[in-house]
């Protein structure tokens, strides 16, 4: 697998365009799968007929523990940040099922797979969201990974 390395204005480019795609597709809760994609826990689209209300969330990391101090694990990091996210999601009325759209950075691509084996715990429905996992040379300060996208709620 070839990595590539963006900084400065293209960095800033990438991110801006991935979250337009992730803005343009986000009115969602029809989940478009395969085999292969349920098995890296994603779908290859998320969508709906109505709008509802949308949040778009700010990269989350994982990289220090609730007191504070540094995680070191990539496992321990991914779940950490989920745990943030599902915070800050229930403070704008929200929930991780509501996520239909991702982009995760990490900073080691061997580490794709037990990202998708850690999502899986958090979304135990098989109802992905929509994602990109892109491999990066570095994140804020001890981060392994990075986690930004869209949430639209329900209202159930």
């Amino acid at each position: 697998m070839k990595q590539f390395k963006f900084t400065g204005k293209m960095a800033t480019l990438i991110v801006s365009a991935a979250a337009c795609l992730a803005a343009t597709s986000s009115q969602a809760k029809d989940y478009v799968t395969t085999p292969d994609t349920q098995a890296r826990a994603y779908s290859l689209s998320v969508s709906s007929d109505s709008p509802k209300k949308t949040i778009y969330f700010a990269g989350q990391t994982g990289h220090l523990d609730a007191d504070g101090k540094p995680i070191t694990n990539f496992d321990a990091q991914a779940r950490r940040a989920f745990t943030l996210l599902d915070q800050t999601l229930r403070k704008s009325g929200a929930k991780l099922s509501d996520v239909v759209s991702m982009t995760v950075f990490i900073t080691d691509v061997r580490n794709g797979k037990h990202f998708a084996d850690i999502r899986k715990e958090f979304f135990p429905d098989g109802k992905f969201p929509g994602s990109a996992l892109i491999a990066v040379d570095g994140l804020m300060g001890q981060s392994m990974i990075e986690i930004q996208g869209v949430a639209v709620v329900d209202g159930k």
